[in-house]
């Protein structure tokens, strides 16, 4: 039985921690684990200690702590936990980079994009969260330049910049494509004209007075017409159209509000605020859009 003082060759620490030689020679000639003696013939002799520093770099490599920081390690400069919380933290960012690419892939395959899209669609997805929140930040102050925005234009403005930090852990490939759609619709001069002409669209009485309780009334009762396809300029149409709106409505005023309603009822608009929902993490809303076009129709209608 060994009393703590027997030497091990090369061979028989290889057998006993199932290393290769060739390995075993490595560590030693890079300083890792010196040998604790020499045999008669000059072959390398190591103690149980340092069989156990073998079976200790063993596991630290098969973790993947490279071997600088397994010197540290044997040299107690720093600790296992302080080096596997650096070690953690890199893996950590390289599966995001792992899941990240492979939504991408994911995309590019449904999208069958060219060439050219493919190096477009890896480039925005590369993007940094502080690369993609300039890119919103840059929109924002373009598109608003020069117009001055009361507050509840300045709550939107707010609003249209919330950007996750960073894409989720594992992105689904909607919302890599999400935020390929995003910077492509903000890159377009049309839409920022389209939010220029909402921000100055004048708050008149009429406006004001239905811009905050519209909403809730014509996605009920209008939205039940379009999905029960009741023609906007039918009877049963103007009925629903009463629920909405006042029937004596005068004609200046109504004529007012399809105006106002033909600016701020936007497709384009509505896609932002659901890739904003996709990318956050959530479930965005069904499309306003075919209620607010049939109240729009019954409007001038019913006129």
């Amino acid at each position: 039985m060994s009393d703590g003082t027997e030497l091990y060759t090369v061979g028989q620490i290889a057998r006993r921690t199932g290393l290769s030689v060739h390995t075993i020679r490595f560590w030693s000639d890079c300083g890792l684990i010196a040998p604790t003696d020499r045999s008669a013939g000059g072959y390398r002799l190591y103690s149980a200690t340092a069989m156990g520093l073998f079976d200790l770099v063993r596991t630290l490599r098969e973790l993947g702590i490279g071997l600088e920081d397994v010197r540290k390690i044997l040299a107690q400069q720093a600790t296992v936990a302080e080096v596997a919380e650096v070690h953690a933290r890199a893996l950590d960012a390289e599966i995001r980079a792992l899941k990240l690419r492979r939504a991408v892939l994911r995309t590019i395959a449904v999208r069958g994009g060219t060439t050219e899209e493919t190096m477009m669609t890896h480039k925005l997805a590369q993007l940094s969260a502080a690369q993609r929140r300039q890119v919103i930040d840059e929109f924002i102050e373009n598109t608003f330049s020069g117009i001055t925005l009361d507050d509840d234009a300045k709550v939107v403005a707010d609003w249209m910049r919330e950007l996750p930090d960073e894409l989720p852990d594992d992105p689904t490939p909607g919302q890599v494509d999400a935020w390929i759609e995003l910077a492509d619709l903000v890159a377009g001069e049309d839409f920022r004209q389209r939010l220029r002409r909402i921000a100055l669209t004048d708050a008149s009485p009429v406006v004001s007075r239905y811009s905050h309780e519209l909403r809730s009334p014509a996605l009920e009762h209008a939205g039940l017409a379009v999905a029960e396809s009741i023609a906007p300029d039918s009877a049963e149409g103007r009925s629903v159209l009463h629920r909405i709106v006042e029937p004596d409505m005068p004609a200046g005023e109504r004529g007012e509000l399809v105006r106002w309603l033909e600016t701020v009822a936007d497709a384009q608009v509505e896609r932002y605020w659901q890739l904003l929902a996709v990318l956050n993490g959530h479930e965005p809303s069904p499309s306003a859009m075919p209620a607010f076009t049939w109240l729009i129709s019954a409007l001038r209608a019913h006129g």
